[in-house]
């Protein structure tokens, strides 16, 4: 199963594609969608849009795992990034990619087992999950690929209650 992860953000959306197979997983591509400071709000949207448009294209997930908001101090900026978050959304709908929802929490007691683990000890474990010789820059795209590997740990337990029931 290959695994669309997305970290939403205004400047800097990060993505990663891993496929998992068994309890095994590859990264194969990932990168970030950057938009300049200047730029009109609406234009940047319109970017992360097509850009996320062309990698769904181009990489042909069968799932999507998209970072819920946390929520932020700056009420400007949590608007902003929902805005990011929800042009994700709409290109994963689009594209007819079935789409699950993780806070950032569930990521990282997912990944590291401690929901209040450091960035660092997700990245770390991104890179050892994926067998990276470095962790992948920038930040956004190691987001980006916890989060896949998150829903791809998720959708193996859906599977195994399944089994059960």
């Amino acid at each position: 199963m290959k695994i669309l992860g997305i970290d939403p953000g205004y400047a800097i959306l990060g993505w990663g594609v891993v496929e998992m197979k068994g309890n095994s997983f590859k990264a194969l591509n990932y990168g970030a969608v950057t938009t300049p400071a200047g730029m009109d709000m609406t234009d940047r949207l319109k970017v992360l849009y097509n850009e996320l448009m062309n990698i769904i294209v181009e990489e042909e997930p069968d799932i999507a795992s998209v970072e819920e908001l946390f929520f932020n101090t700056n009420t400007k900026t949590a608007i902003m990034v929902g805005q990011a978050r929800g042009v994700a959304l709409l290109a994963c709908a689009n594209s007819g990619l079935p789409v699950y929802e993780f806070t950032p929490l569930q990521i990282k007691q997912g990944l590291v087992g401690y929901g209040r683990a450091e960035k660092k000890q997700v990245q770390m474990m991104v890179k050892t999950i994926l067998g990276l010789s470095s962790v992948p820059k920038p930040d956004d795209t190691a987001d980006a690929l916890a989060a896949a590997i998150c829903c791809g740990h998720s959708a193996n337990s859906r599977d195994r209650l399944k089994n059960k029931l």
